[in-house]
């Protein structure tokens, strides 16, 4: 199967580079791949970094500019020029296993009803994590998938990221692409989550190869509780996102579900001040849900007064733009 390997990337030449590396390094066949590197405005030396990697491989990477700050809008750009049958998105702070490809293409060999794959994303830490963030953290929080199981076929989204997502590109292009997600820094919708469900309701199946490997490069300043409090604050709107697009609430029923997160954020204060008292680590966990539960009321709101934001959410396909 031909592949393309797309990796968005935004200031961050420094990552950026071990993980072209770790794809020019790939066990698969190297004639059967092309690394396209798709910069989202990035102020630091990115271009120059890729222009040097396409001297040293002129037929294996191409160089595109998306001007429209968005990661969505960066990987459906890239997506678009790709000739590779097999879609496969990554991150600029993520290190392939070598036969990461290999092990990701047995999965739509062993069931064509496959169109979405990932793997195994383990843990890069640039400094020794504190405790909390290992009995907290170790999951979607920091994009870390390492279920117990090696292989996984299911008409569910078997924890898919798009830092470590294979797609048919047939069905990519059906789908509508990315949703928007972080978009010139609004957290606007909920990106590979709303890909997915589009993918699942197109009928297809989700799989997952524990042998296709990656590793998430993850600095000291996503171990800490700001960090926290702002991945699940981001988490909010996300989720807001995802089920007005699959309710469509009426703006009555909206202004029930504030009120409700307003009785959340007071059951989270309590809680969160006993399990303080207590000693127990998972304050910290209730402390960042009380800035979800106050997204949610903002983007449910905006929701209820803003016509042109809500047909926004409503939008399915993001490859027109």
């Amino acid at each position: 199967m031909k592949l393309s390997v797309i990796i968005p990337t935004y200031n961050r030449v420094q990552t950026l580079q071990l993980t072209i590396e770790s794809f020019l390094n790939q066990s698969y066949d190297s004639n059967l791949y092309e690394i396209i590197i798709c910069d989202n405005n990035s102020k630091d030396f990115t271009q120059d970094l890729v222009n040097k990697y396409i001297t040293q491989y002129p037929n294996r990477i191409k160089y595109i500019k998306e001007s429209r700050q968005g990661v969505h809008f960066a990987r459906n750009s890239a997506a678009k020029i790709a000739n590779g049958e097999v879609l496969y998105f990554t991150d600029d702070d993520m290190i392939a296993d070598k036969n990461l490809l290999v092990e990701i293409v047995k999965v739509f060999k062993f069931d064509p009803k496959v169109a979405s794959v990932t793997g195994r994303v383990l843990p890069k830490w640039e400094v020794n994590p504190p405790a909390w963030i290992l009995k907290l953290c170790y999951n979607s929080l920091l994009s870390l998938n390492d279920p117990s199981e090696d292989f996984i076929i299911s008409p569910y989204d078997c924890n898919v990221y798009s830092c470590h997502q294979a797609i048919l590109r047939d069905v990519f292009f059906k789908s509508g692409g990315f949703n928007p997600e972080n978009t010139a820094g609004e957290w606007i919708g909920d990106g590979e989550t709303g890909l997915n469900i589009k993918i699942k309701d197109l009928g297809y199946k989700f799989g997952y190869n524990g042998y296709s490997k990656t590793y998430h490069i993850i600095p000291p300043q996503r171990m800490t509780q700001s960090y926290l409090n702002k991945r699940i604050a981001n988490q909010g709107n996300c989720d807001s996102y995802t089920e007005y697009r699959k309710y469509n609430y009426s703006r009555f029923f909206l202004c029930k579900k504030i009120l409700f997160y307003f009785s959340k954020l007071i059951i989270l204060d309590i809680k969160c001040l006993i399990n303080i008292f207590q000693g127990k680590v998972v304050w910290r966990i209730k402390h960042a849900y009380i800035f979800y539960y106050l997204n949610r009321i903002k983007y449910d709101y905006r929701l209820i007064v803003d016509k042109s934001w809500r047909e926004l959410v409503l939008k399915s396909d993001w490859l027109s733009e």
